[in-house]
């Protein structure tokens, strides 16, 4: 079965990026987390860029806070497909820095970009990828979204009750 890579440039960011960790192993898909900075380990984001497809990894789940260069820097670098979390840091400006250094890239350099702290919809987009040529999978997010559409018909039932 494909793996989904969830990356970030600091522990920091791991409360945030472990919603994406929980909704892909809700789904049975196999997660690699792994710290890669941008700025602080170049060398290993290389690395992991430039190999990530070698090793069963269909997709990757990249969240970085301030500059967030690690989405798109991976990006350039792999040939897979990256979905961008912003991630709201302490040094960061309300998080639009976050949010606007993984959404403006280049042409030729494309980043799914979810909301800021958007973790959880990042590791639905990527199973949703991996879904779209893996039934299994496919089965499960089906099953996922009609919780969804019921869980919203349940509460407007409650309203409509009170």
């Amino acid at each position: 079965m494909a793996k989904v890579a969830v990356i970030m440039g600091s522990t920091s960011d791991l409360p945030i990026m472990q919603e994406a960790i929980d909704i892909l192993k809700g789904f049975d898909i196999e997660v690699e987390v792994d710290i890669v900075s941008a700025h602080r380990t170049p060398e290993k984001m290389f690395e992991f860029g430039t190999t990530a497809h070698e090793k069963g990894i269909a997709v990757i789940i990249a969240g970085a806070g301030g500059a967030a260069h690690l989405p798109g820097m991976v990006a350039s670098l792999s040939p897979l497909p990256v979905i961008g979390v912003p991630v709201k840091s302490r040094n960061s400006i309300d998080g639009w820095d976050s949010v606007l250094s993984i959404l403006q890239m280049p042409g030729g350099v494309p980043v799914a970009t979810v909301a800021l702290d958007g973790a959880k919809n990042a590791g639905i987009l990527a199973a949703q990828i991996i879904g779209s040529s893996d039934k299994c999978v496919l089965d499960k997010i089906l099953v996922y979204k009609q919780g969804l559409k019921e869980k919203v018909i349940k509460g407007a039932e409650e309203v409509k009750n009170s």
